[in-house]
């Protein structure tokens, strides 16, 4: 199949977004789910909904998020409806909270240390999905991106405590971390299959803190915006923009690795390789 195209533009506009969704070729059918981040109340960093409009109105999409599994303002379905409703995203476009009925479980015969993984039952659903996703740093996983946002972020808040436990729900905070990292992959691997080629990718490399837009109190981004990247390939997607932070020569830089190697976070990305699905080579296409 040879390498996969990222498609990358140093404007970061909403209207870049949709240039990007457009420079992939592919038209998503029927019902689409956008999955994006919600933001904890609190967030400074999360990207907003008049960013993300243009995106979400060119598909025609519903906005879809899933439970957390800790305390704060999005663990429960009216708690986490209040605070899109707070951050302005029920003025985009309709929200639904995939995880609000219960949940569908996905099998992975082919998962490095999961076998199965659970997301909201509602994503049944869906024809296709768009999936936006903050690339920043993590407190656990080292780094957020397209890879993150479609394991833990559409795992419904059991399938959270599932993925984070590596099968044990009460081992939440205590697994093995790269045990944790490869079951992160082996979701993932759950969600590609599901939707096969209905799904792509966008990723935006701003307001890169070193913490997760699920921090109600995060640090302040130490180093500039570098662009927009879009695939269909969510392996390569963040392979690019990890590559992309070790190519910079911001101030800050150092700063946002020391997160992402203290915690590993390559090693989501080498898993999901292993698990097939996708490729950590590429064809970075500049728009």
């Amino acid at each position: 199949m040879g390498k996969a195209k990222v498609y990358f533009t140093r404007e970061i506009t909403p209207q870049a977004m949709v240039r990007m969704y457009e420079a992939m070729g592919v038209d998503l059918p029927g019902k689409v789910a956008v999955k994006l981040h919600s933001g904890e109340v609190g967030n400074q960093n999360f990207l907003r909904p008049d960013f993300m409009k243009p995106a979400v109105e060119r598909v025609k999409g519903t906005i879809v998020e899933c439970n957390t599994a800790y305390e704060g303002a999005r663990n429960t379905t009216e708690a986490h409806k209040n605070t899109m409703k707070l951050h302005g995203w029920t003025d985009i476009a309709p929200v639904d909270i995939l995880d609000e009925d219960g949940e569908l479980e996905l099998a992975i015969p082919e998962g490095l240390k999961i076998k199965k993984n659970f997301v909201g039952d509602r994503m049944k659903n869906y024809d296709s999905m768009l999936v936006l996703s903050h690339f920043k740093g993590h407190p656990m996983g080292g780094f957020g991106g397209a890879l993150k946002n479609i394991s833990i972020g559409l795992a419904s808040s059991y399938g959270k405590a599932y993925i984070h436990g590596v099968g044990d729900t009460d081992n939440f905070w205590n697994s093995d971390h790269d045990s944790f990292l490869e079951s992160m992959a082996d979701a993932c691997k759950s969600i590609v299959d599901y939707f096969g080629d209905k799904i792509v990718f966008i990723n935006v490399m701003k307001n890169m803190s070193v913490d997760c837009d699920c921090c109600a109190v995060a640090e302040d981004p130490a180093m500039g915006d570098i662009g927009i990247l879009a695939s269909t390939d969510p392996v390569a997607l963040d392979q690019a923009c990890l590559d992309l932070v070790y190519a910079s020569d911001d101030p800050g830089r150092d700063h946002l690795l020391e997160r992402i190697e203290s915690r590993n976070g390559v090693h989501t990305v080498e898993a999901a390789e292993k698990l097939g699905i996708g490729g950590r080579e590429y064809e970075l296409v500049e728009m």
